[in-house]
C-alpha cells in the first residue's frame, strides 16, 4: 500500500511521470535485497549501496516482470511468517525438561565460597594435543607460565559437542542434549542460547549460594535476542546491540571490564564468565577457506595472541584475588587439520582430526592448592561443574550422577545422517549412531 501510494504521487508529478513505471520495481527489489543483507551480515554500508545499485539495474531490466517477482516475494514471506509463528508458539509453550537434574544438586550448599573465574577461550586445543598431530605447536612457554601460577593442566580434557552454543549449553546444564536431533519428547525445547544466558542449573546454584554472577563477553553473540538475562551483570546488554548486529561487531575490552568489576565487588562472592572469541578455529566454510596449511598458520598466530592475553588476565587476577578458583577452559578445539570447520560433518576415523575438534584446553587454579582427590573425574565439559560443586560443598555424593564422557558429532556425509558418538567414555575413537 505504501509502495502504491508513492507510485501514484510520482505518477502525478510531471517531472518524474515518465519514470513511474520503474518506481514500484525499484522500491520492491531495493528494499527486498537490502533486508536480505541486513538479516544476514548486518549493516555494511558499502555492501548495502552495492545491492541497491544492482536492484536498481534489475528494476530497469525486469520492470515488466514485477508481478511475477512480487508473487515469489509473497511466497517467501508466507513461508517465513509461518516459521516465525511456529517458533513463537514453541518458545511460549514448551519446557526445558532436558536440563532437569537427576538429583538434588540445585540445592547444594557450598562450604567454600571463593570467587570463581571461568575464562573461556574459543577453540583452544587441549594441552596434550597442541604439541602433536595437526597442531604440532610448541606451547611450553605458556604451559610453564600456568604452572608457575599454580594451575593444574588437564591435558586430556575435551568437549562433548563441536560448537560454542552446543558445548556451553551442555556445560552449564550439566546434561547431554545430543544436538536435539534425536529427541522426540513432546514440547521439548532446545534454545541453546537461552539456556546459556537466561536460565541454567549452574546459575541457579551459584545464586542460591549468594554469588553475584557476571558475564563478560567480547562480542554480543550470546545476548542477541535474549531479553531475560540470567546474570546479575553483563558488559553487553541486549539493548546495547544494534537490531541488525551479526553478533561479532563490538570487540569489547573485557580485560578492562574485569579489572573494574574486581575492584568494585570485593565485598561479595563473585562468579565471572569471561568469553574470548579467540583463537577461534579454521574457516567456517569452504568458500572462506585458504586451505588447511594456511588456515593452520593463521590459527596459530591467533593462538599466540591469546596466550599473551591470558598471561595478562591471569596475572591481574593473581594480583587482585590470589585465593580464587580460576578455570581456563575452551568450548571445543580449533579444527586444525581440516580445510574448513563444516568439513568435520563427514565421517572420519582419523584420531587426530577428531581430537582437533574435541580436544579442549582446561587448566584450574584450585584455591590454596587444595586439589580434590577426585579431580580425575573431570574428563569432559558436561561434568566440569558437577565436580566443581562437589568440591565447593565437600560432598562427593553429587559425583554419583556424572554424565557419560562421550563426544558427539552430527554427521551428514559418507554415512546416513544422524548424531554419532565419535569418542567413547575412555577417550577411544568410536563411531556409533546415537539412538
Amino acid at each position: 500500500m505504501v509502495f502504491y501510494a508513492i507510485n501514484q504521487i510520482i505518477r502525478k508529478t510531471s517531472v518524474f511521470s515518465a519514470y513511474h513505471k520503474f518506481v514500484l520495481p525499484l522500491i520492491s527489489f531495493g528494499l527486498f535485497t537490502i533486508l536480505i543483507v541486513l538479516i544476514t551480515v548486518g549493516i555494511k554500508k558499502k555492501l548495502l549501496l552495492l545491492v541497491f545499485v544492482i536492484a536498481a539495474l534489475l528494476a530497469i531490466l525486469m520492470y515488466k516482470s514485477l508481478k511475477k517477482v512480487v508473487v515469489i516475494q509473497y511466497i517467501l514471506a508466507i513461508i517465513s511468517f509461518s516459521i516465525l509463528v511456529s517458533k513463537c508458539i514453541e518458545r511460549n509453550t514448551s519446557s526445558y525438561k532436558w536440563v532437569e537434574q537427576p538429583d538434588k544438586i540445585e540445592s547444594v550448599i557450598f562450604k567454600k565460597t571463593p570467587n570463581i573465574y571461568l575464562i573461556q577461550v574459543d577453540g583452544y586445543p587441549s594441552f596434550n594435543e597442541i604439541n602433536k598431530g595437526y597442531y604440532n605447536f610448541d606451547n611450553s612457554t605458556f604451559n610453564s607460565f600456568l604452572r608457575s601460577q599454580e594451575f593444574k593442566l588437564y591435558g586430556d580434557y575435551r568437549s562433548n559437542y563441536e560448537s560454542t552454543l552446543y558445548s556451553n549449553s551442555s556445560l552449564l546444564a550439566m546434561k547431554h542434549h545430543y544436538y536435539k536431533v534425536s529427541s522426540n519428547a513432546e514440547n521439548e525445547t532446545y534454545d541453546f542460547g537461552k539456556v546459556i544466558i537466561e536460565s541454567n542449573p549452574v546459575l541457579t546454584i551459584l545464586k542460591n549460594n549468594n554469588y553475584k554472577t557476571h558475564l563478560l563477553i567480547q562480542e554480543p553473540y550470546f545476548v542477541l535476542g535474549k531479553s531475560n538475562l540470567g546474570f546479575d551483570y553483563s558488559n553487553i546488554m541486549n539493548e546495547d546491540v544494534s537490531y541488525f548486529s551479526n553478533g561479532f561487531d563490538m570487540n569489547k575490552d573485557i580485560k578492562s571490564d574485569l579489572m573494574t568489576l574486581i575492584n568494585a565487588n570485593d565485598a561479595s562472592n563473585n562468579f565471572y564468565f569471561i568469553e574470548k572469541i579467540k583463537p577461534w578455529h579454521v574457516a567456517s566454510s569452504k568458500s572462506y577457506s585458504k586451505g588447511k596449511k594456511e588456515e593452520r598458520y593463521l590459527y596459530l598466530e591467533r593462538l599466540k595472541e591469546v596466550n599473551t592475553w591470558l598471561t595478562e588476565v591471569v596475572s591481574s587476577i593473581h594480583e587482585g584475588d590470589a585465593n580464587s578458583l580460576v578455570i581456563i577452559v575452551a568450548d571445543h578445539g580449533g579444527y586444525v587439520g581440516f580445510d574448513y570447520q563444516t568439513q568435520s560433518r563427514a565421517k572420519t576415523l582419523d584420531r587426530d582430526l577428531l581430537y582437533s575438534v574435541f580436544g579442549s584446553a582446561l587448566a584450574v587454579k584450585w584455591p590454596n592448592g587444595d586439589i580434590p582427590k577426585y579431580d580425575n573425574k573431570i574428563k569432559t565439559s558436561v561434568n566440569l561443574f558437577r565436580v566443581l560443586f562437589s568440591y565447593l560443598s565437600d560432598n562427593e555424593a553429587y559425583l554419583d550422577h556424572l554424565q557419560d564422557d562421550k563426544s558427539y558429532l552430527i554427521i551428514e556425509e559418507k554415512t546416513p545422517f544422524g548424531v554419532y558418538e565419535v569418542i567413547d567414555n575412555e577417550g577411544n575413537i568410536s563411531f556409533e549412531k546415537h539412538k
